[in-house]
């Protein structure tokens, strides 16, 4: 490897072994699960669901209320009079506990004076005497916790202690005032409903329903209702349990196909940049970029276009190999021939022989400079072809302007030139005007060189579908049998034999198909052939896509 060829001292080169994870991989992944995850974490607030839940428990306990208030109203009224009306504390005792151990409730129920008239938490002693007893509810006894079951308890507190503070802020704090001092008392109280959503202080919801205790439309008291939440809480949880069931099992199911997508993306990228690294270090082609063709989506056609592109390298390569070779043997010729002159005007004294030796050395020195001007023009029109901004151009306009010229200069070289251009409005074609130039005097400078005395040229040209066709025909010898493509290459001299030696470089036609082919059209030669078999002449075509507006 030459000095050129070495990394810059003090920036190694980055390496492009494959990393155990792709960067496409990581992306691809951490998009499809943030999607999924941000639909999981916004269904596992599920508030408007638990609202729902408890707006569907108050109206339960409300109807429930109003059935207990009426059951009392019936059968727990003590007075005839309406004024002198109160409630039986012993028989609405009896129907409060009998009711709210069917409905799985906590009842009291209130006087209109304030006080407490009975509780189904608490037993009165025997014949009501002897002090009351409060009845609770005793927890189940406590049994060894599977792993599964510490898992859902885990993940139980942990979404309650996530969700307690976004859901249930601005709730009433809880309170240990009396029954009567209760808001949704006093409304009851005076004949309405009333209720309210209490927080604990273990953080479970209460939900509190007051209604009044009528008989005949004049008000007795008020029943209290009292519920807490944990059905609530225990259905939102299986709910959310569910869905991280399910966000799961569409985790397990997209990190799965997201790594699968990946690999489908970024191992044939890699082995692509692998490939074109080792080609770009090789010193060989040993290497060549994986053949992806099979697939029919964009990396199996970045894998087609990056083989084309390394044949196409090559290929450049190769001729710029040949072409060296071409220019050094082009060059080595009017060098001998001038080395061999110097040396021979050295040894002579003769004027003659020496003014003789000087022309040849003056004719090989324009040689060179012509040779050296062609092949400094073919070695920049690659560059000069990719850099430059293709614009319309009437080729109508172009070669009646070269005609003009042509007739201008018609005392240099006797040939006449006649132009026949279809009618129809401008030939435009996209292209470099200065370029197409040089193609079509190049095609007429050849022309003129095989014309005979008082032979002519004629330049046509037409629309052939979509195409512009330019066909430019000659009275020469026409072109050696098998030798219509030779032509076209670099340095084939095959000119007449009146000709001065040396006069032409051999690049001009190799020049003219490489720009027609940089403007996407192709160039070829033929012969005219007449009705009895003989060589009328030759005739070069140029066909060149026809687009834009000139």
């Amino acid at each position: 490897m030459s000095e050129e060829d070495q990394p810059a001292a003090g920036k190694p080169e980055k390496s492009r072994e494959p990393k155990s994870v792709s960067s496409i991989t990581r992306r691809i992944l951490a998009i499809n699960v943030l999607a999924l995850a941000v639909l999981v974490f916004g269904l596992l607030f599920v508030g408007q669901y638990r609202q729902s839940l408890i707006d569907s428990e108050i109206t339960s306990l409300t109807t429930q209320a109003e059935m207990f208030a009426a059951a009392l109203g019936e059968a727990a009224v003590g007075g005839a009079e309406s004024q002198s009306q109160h409630l039986r504390p012993e028989n609405a005792g009896q129907i409060i506990r009998r009711l709210a151990a069917a409905t799985g409730t906590q009842a009291q129920l209130v006087s209109k004076d304030g006080s407490l008239v009975s509780d189904s938490t608490q037993l009165a002693g025997p014949g009501g005497a002897g002090g009351v007893v409060k009845v609770e509810e005793l927890p189940p006894p406590e049994e060894e916790e599977s792993n599964y079951q510490k898992i859902l308890n885990t993940v139980d507190r942990f979404l309650r202690n996530l969700l307690r503070d976004d859901e249930r802020v601005g709730l009433p704090a809880p309170t240990n005032a009396a029954p009567a001092a209760l808001p949704e008392t006093g409304t009851a109280l005076i004949g309405n409903r009333g209720h309210a959503v209490r927080l604990s202080t273990d953080g479970i919801l209460s939900i509190t329903v007051a209604v009044p205790v009528q008989r005949y439309k004049y008000v007795l008291g008020a029943l209290i209702l009292s519920k807490d939440t944990s059905s609530i809480d225990d259905a939102v949880f299986q709910v959310r349990l569910d869905i991280l069931k399910v966000f799961g099992i569409a985790l397990l199911v997209t990190v799965l196909l997201s790594i699968y997508l990946a690999g489908t993306i970024a191992r044939p990228l890699r082995r692509l940049a692998v490939a074109a690294d080792h080609i770009r270090q090789g010193l060989g082609r040993q290497y060549a970029i994986p053949d992806m063709g099979k697939r029919s989506d964009e990396i199996g056609h970045l894998s087609a276009a990056l083989r084309e592109m390394t044949e196409a390298l090559w290929l450049r390569m190769d001729a710029i190999e040949r072409f060296a070779a071409d220019v050094s043997h082009e060059i080595k010729n009017p060098l001998t021939s001038l080395r061999s002159a110097v040396e021979t005007a050295a040894r002579i004294d003769d004027p003659d022989q020496q003014k003789k030796l000087m022309s040849i050395i003056l004719d090989d020195i324009q040689r060179l400079d012509r040779l050296i001007s062609d092949i400094s023009d073919a070695s920049r029109l690659d560059a000069e072809l990719s850099r430059a901004e293709m614009k319309p151009v009437d080729l109508g306009a172009l070669l009646n302007t070269l005609g003009e010229l042509h007739q201008a200069t018609i005392d240099t070289h006797g040939t006449p030139l006649d132009l026949a251009i279809e009618d129809g409005g401008p030939m435009a074609v996209r292209g470099l005007e200065d370029r197409l130039v040089q193609v079509f005097r190049n095609i007429i400078g050849n022309a003129i060189s095989f014309s005979p005395d008082g032979g002519h040229i004629s330049v046509a040209a037409r629309r052939d579908g979509g195409d512009i066709l330019v066909t430019l025909d000659d009275q020469g010898p026409g072109i050696p049998e098998g030798l219509e493509a030779n032509i076209f290459e670099r340095f084939y001299q095959e000119r007449p034999t009146e000709e001065k030696f040396g006069i032409h470089s051999g690049l001009g036609l190799s020049i003219s198909k490489q720009i027609v082919e940089t403007h996407g059209g192709r160039i070829w030669a033929e012969n005219r052939i007449e009705a009895d078999g003989r060589v009328a002449g030759a005739r070069f075509c140029v066909q060149l896509p026809a687009g834009g507006a000139a």
